[in-house]
């Protein structure tokens, strides 16, 4: 006798452009997505550069006035948002063109989704049905525009903030916030510092690798993190030796959209560990779940060794699990990501405040093993040694 499948809910993203040039049709997507007088929302490093004048040029010839909002922190924080806001409301404007990597594309979907609520925002931390909190009608609409390949923030629905007052990483969440349209336009990517396309692109490994191995139902999102995985073990060494290669900046900016596609099966320790460790550090988010990650893999070894066993296979990596995690620290070194969190700035004697902060966050609910504040800490410890139990070839 057969049992039911159980049950499970599932949603998918929004209308992708992608291709060289795309970015052209930025206008179009404008409209599609009812904006008339949009605020470019993007990263202080971006907003001189020439894909931002490229933008705005579009914008010009096709009539729309816009301003352009830079104020913002690599590891944003709630001023910014509140001053984006202000901007927004200042210049009488009714959408938001978000370009640049997760910080600026996290920002803008804030502001667009902030500028008509009546609550504080950390009132929509994503923690159980707070985001029922918010007035729909009142999020304005967001093209996004990614230049790093990397969050895949361009089809999330949330945003990723710093509480300054608790020095914590929150997540605000509203299925609103998800952008109307995304143009994914490999030639706005070409020019990204090496250290940074590194650390986004592992950042994109990181959210479908974590998808895999979450033990949520989520078929659909699991097929597309096996696929997400191989694109950037494929394309990053490629883009990081030839950063002119437009296919695989291309396809890693594909990779980088699977990835937040496929952490709707949930994300696990790397995040959990990188979040609250990036909040005190300051250090990048993907750089950090870079140098986090083998560690949280043989941490999670007895969980996941099936799933990573068979990604192996499908990648046609040698030696299943242990294959696996060589080939990944052997990755990391090509590319020269630090080894240990004390090379990137992290400071051991925080081992009780990363871990007090890390078993609350909601990335450790889809940790394969319980994510209880003896294993955050032993997680922890590993990644500022350098020891990495692994078997020999």
């Amino acid at each position: 006798m057969s049992s039911n499948p159980p049950h499970a809910t599932w949603s998918y993203p929004t209308s992708i452009r992608f291709g060289a040039g795309r970015v052209a049709e930025l206008a179009e997507a404008c409209r599609v997505a009812g904006i008339r007088r949009p605020l470019i929302v993007t990263d202080p490093g971006l907003a001189e550069l020439p894909p931002l004048e490229r933008i705005a040029t579009v914008l010009r010839d096709a009539g729309m006035d816009s301003a352009v909002f830079s104020d913002l922190r690599p590891n944003p924080v709630g001023r910014d948002v509140e001053t984006g806001v202000d901007a927004f409301r200042a210049g009488d404007h009714d959408g938001i063109v978000a370009v640049g990597g997760g910080s600026a594309l996290d920002v803008g979907k804030v502001v667009a989704f902030m500028t008509g609520q009546r609550r504080p925002m950390w009132d929509f931390e994503d923690v159980g049905d707070n985001w029922t909190r918010a007035d729909p009608e009142r999020v304005a609409p967001v093209v996004a525009i990614p230049t790093t390949a990397g969050t895949g923030s361009e089809v999330g629905r949330a945003g990723v903030v710093i509480d300054e007052q608790t020095h914590r990483k929150v997540i605000i969440f509203h299925p609103a916030m998800l952008p109307r349209e995304v143009i994914c336009d490999p030639e706005l990517t070409v020019g990204l510092p090496r250290v940074l396309t590194v650390g986004t692109g592992i950042d994109a490994l990181s959210h479908s690798l974590e998808a895999i191995c979450a033990p949520g139902l989520h078929p659909m999102s699991h097929g597309i993190g096996i696929e997400g995985c191989r694109l950037v073990m494929t394309h990053l060494p490629r883009v990081v030796a030839d950063p002119s290669d437009l296919d695989s900046r291309g396809q890693m900016l594909v990779a980088a959209a699977m990835g937040a596609v496929a952490f709707q099966k949930g994300l696990g320790g790397m995040h959990a560990l990188s979040h609250p460790i990036g909040a005190r550090f300051d250090t990048h988010h993907g750089m950090t779940n870079a140098v986090v990650m083998p560690y949280v893999l043989v941490a999670n070894r007895d969980a996941i060794t099936p799933t990573i066993d068979r990604l192996a296979a499908y990648l046609d990596i040698s030696g299943g699990f242990d294959g696996f995690v060589r080939e990944i620290v052997a990755m990391r070194t090509a590319m020269d990501v630090p080894h240990t969190l004390v090379d990137l700035g992290v400071d051991p004697e925080a081992i009780d405040e990363i871990a007090a902060a890390a078993i609350v966050d909601p990335s450790a609910a889809g940790n394969p093993l319980p994510f209880d504040r003896s294993f955050a800490e032993s997680v922890f410890a590993a990644a500022c040694s350098g020891e990495l139990d692994l078997q020999e070839n």
